[in-house]
């Protein structure tokens, strides 16, 4: 894998694609392309170091496990993650959690929970001896002009101006996506009532493996588990409230948040300072048109309850290598709308899914009213004694629900 400087790079060297987002997404899609032969570019905007500067960890479900171990990278990155074999759901102090355990689906945990760096770094490390991909970075795209045949690109870097040509462009550019702003494409959504403060804590609690949902008449609370007794914590409430939370002193902090565990972790110290931001559902009206695909957050965002957010972003970018690997290898033109719709008719329903699953949840559990606190809990109760109820939400929320890519197929 090369870094690329403007001389290198001209209108007339195409590419087979174009990954614009270099993030854990983009990468991932790259990675999985690694051996298919078609030549890859990735625009990201920042440089190496800082792309790996990201102070968040991520619940990875076991699908993306088994895509990354597919690909080639699993062995890397397991050994730096957090592992669970249990995950309790609870609403406020209603005394009957439901616990899911590794039992019930027959695997050896329930899912991980990794650090931006240790995930990035080791997809990139993948990538550095791959002459098929190369990197421009840091660049911003311009422009890009969709034609018959191709996509051209314009690209802004610190030499100047640079243009690249390639037969398919992805949008791996999050959720403020410029690439599906620039084509046009329109969202559907909402933004949410709440935000959420997102930071890391040391606990007392030795050894921890299990992943927590707690619910509040204010929003979920999801607690995951890292090594070095730690654990990535995600608290969802209404602005103003997470808002004062956030600019609280550490010690006021730790004590609201204590307050709120009830003991479930110990003592607490903060090992990372709370990040404050807002959630939203979004779904793109479209996932492709001609030489142009999106992918992850450029694609839907859903609410951060359960865990979801980056596992459709992967399970995205497996689902589109082998759609683009089969039609590169029937030598089809793979940018081409009747390729493409291939993706999108595969990835969007399933989106929708978890989408409408995830805000289901934050809108059931999140309020006093009594009607819906009764059939909540009804809910809970069926979930704890009907084991296919169970054995179903499980499989939903570790992804081993709906058509699995064939990377994963060997997990």
């Amino acid at each position: 894998m090369s870094q690329l400087s403007a001389p290198m790079i001209d209108s007339s060297l195409p590419y087979d694609l174009t990954i614009v987002g270099g993030g854990i997404v983009g990468t991932t899609l790259a990675a999985a392309l690694k051996t298919s032969g078609l030549r890859i570019a990735i625009i990201e905007a920042q440089s190496p170091e800082k792309s790996l500067v990201k102070p968040q960890a991520y619940a990875l479900s076991l699908l993306s496990s088994r895509i990354l171990r597919g690909i080639g990278v699993w062995k890397k990155i397991l050994p730096d993650i957090g592992k669970f074999q249990h995950i309790n759901l609870s609403d406020r102090e209603y005394p009957n959690p439901v616990p899911f355990e590794t039992q019930d689906l027959g695997t050896e945990d329930l899912g991980y929970v990794g650090e931006h760096p240790v995930i990035l770094s080791a997809l990139q490390e993948f990538l550095a001896d791959c002459p098929q991909v190369e990197w421009i970075r840091p660049a911003v795209v311009v422009s890009v002009n969709y034609l018959e045949n191709q996509a051209e690109i314009r690209i802004k870097k610190a030499e100047g101006e640079i243009s690249i040509t390639s037969k398919l462009v992805i949008g791996a550019d999050g959720a403020k996506s410029q690439i599906r702003d620039l084509a046009g494409i329109k969202t559907r959504g909402w933004k949410y009532w709440q935000s959420c403060v997102a930071f890391t804590i040391k606990h007392e609690i030795p050894n921890n493996n299990i992943a927590f949902e707690r619910f509040c008449e204010t929003g979920p609370m999801g607690i995951l588990p890292l090594p070095g007794n730690r654990c990535q914590i995600v608290w969802t409430a209404p602005h103003a409230q997470a808002r004062t939370l956030a600019e609280l002193d550490e010690k006021s902090f730790v004590a609201q948040l204590e307050k709120r565990l009830n003991g479930v972790l110990g003592s607490v110290e903060l090992v990372r300072s709370p990040i404050l931001f807002p959630v939203q559902l979004m779904q793109s009206d479209r996932y492709v048109q001609s030489r142009l695909a999106l992918v992850g957050d450029a694609a839907h965002c859903c609410h951060p309850v359960g865990g979801q957010g980056l596992n459709l972003g992967i399970r995205d970018a497996a689902a589109l290598a082998q759609v683009l690997q089969e039609a590169a290898q029937r030598g089809e033109d793979i940018g081409t709308l009747k390729v493409l719709k291939r993706y999108e008719n595969w990835r969007k329903p399933e989106n929708l899914i978890i989408l409408g699953f995830t805000d289901l949840l934050d809108r059931l559990f999140s309020n006093n009213w009594l009607p819906l606190v009764f059939s909540r809990r009804v809910g809970l109760e069926m979930m704890r004694h009907v084991h296919p109820l169970k054995v179903f939400s499980l499989r939903l929320m570790t992804g081993l629900l709906g058509r699995r890519p064939q990377i994963a197929q060997g997990g």
